[in-house]
């Protein structure tokens, strides 16, 4: 699913017309993968002809988080959509908060409203640039925190096809780079990368992503197991810009390979700077989510 050069010159790529916008830290989550970039610094063509592939993969990826710094916060809804491999489906709507921490990872929380069974129950994570990430769960009915032991980081995040791993936010030291090729992305031109995680404790071996090489949106991502074998593929589409600057994806869709289950994640009403609170994201305020 790649986009349109026609639409994406009017700020916006996607399905049956609708806006899109790129995304990158991600989504990562990297459950948001968010960019809005040029390529990289301009350099004389006798030094662009030096650098090997892990330092152009590297620049890639430092270009893309320097150009999603400074949104300070934002807030989002979301709905999320689980079928399983016959087509059968179950439906989840969220609340999601992010709070930019300047020199280090991000903080984010999920919060589910519905069904009633999942309601209240909440997702903390902090990240970090030289350390291993955080994460929290509150479940309600147990009127307990539960910390997500690192090794467990793979496992899936309330029955979806998306990991713990996947819901934080990843950051550039995490991950070592090797830029494989630029190709066709529909009529835009897509800059092919490998990231490969550090973190012996990941489910990952390396990622497969696929970016816009003007923006720096991501569109696609193949993710690999530990033995190496395809395992899942995430991809991104209606793309908005906000304040003029930050891409985001309006949809996300993970698709299991092995299982032939697949999550869609669809969000709205984006809202930047809104003066979120850093007490709002201790393990200890999860108890007095509403």
């Amino acid at each position: 699913m790649f986009p349109d050069r026609a639409t994406a010159g009017k700020g916006g790529i996607g399905r049956g017309g609708a806006k899109c916008i790129p995304c990158n830290r991600g989504v990562s989550f990297r459950i948001l993968i968010l960019a809005s970039a040029c390529f990289f610094v301009p350099c004389a063509p006798a030094v662009a002809q030096d650098v090997t592939p892990e330092e152009k993969g590297l620049r890639i990826a430092r270009e893309a988080s320097t150009r999603n710094e400074g949104y300070e916060d934002f807030t989002a809804g979301m709905k999320m959509v689980l079928r399983d491999r016959h087509g059968r489906e179950s439906v989840r709507q969220m609340r999601f908060k992010v709070l930019e921490v300047p020199g280090d990872g991000d903080k984010s929380l999920f919060v589910f409203d519905r069904p009633r069974d999942v309601r209240g129950t909440a997702l903390l994570t902090h990240s970090y640039i030289n350390a291993q990430d955080d994460q929290w769960l509150y479940l309600p009915a147990l009127k307990r925190v539960k910390r997500i032991n690192a090794a467990k980081r793979s496992g899936a995040f309330m029955g979806s096809e998306f990991s713990y791993e996947d819901m934080s936010s990843p950051e550039v030291e995490e991950y070592t780079y090797r830029y494989l090729r630029d190709e066709p992305c529909d009529e835009l031109t897509c800059t092919v990368t490998e990231q490969f995680p550090l973190d012996k404790k990941s489910g990952y071996s390396r990622k497969v992503v696929w970016q816009d090489s003007v923006e720096l949106r991501t569109w696609k991502m193949e993710l690999y197991d530990r033995k190496g074998s395809h395992l899942k593929t995430l991809t991104f589409a209606n793309y908005r810009r906000y304040l003029d600057r930050y891409w985001r994806a309006g949809e996300q869709k993970m698709v299991n390979h092995l299982t032939g289950a697949s999550t869609l994640l669809e969000w709205t009403d984006f809202r930047f700077r809104t003066n979120l609170d850093k007490s709002e994201f201790t393990h200890t305020a999860l108890r007095r989510v509403r």
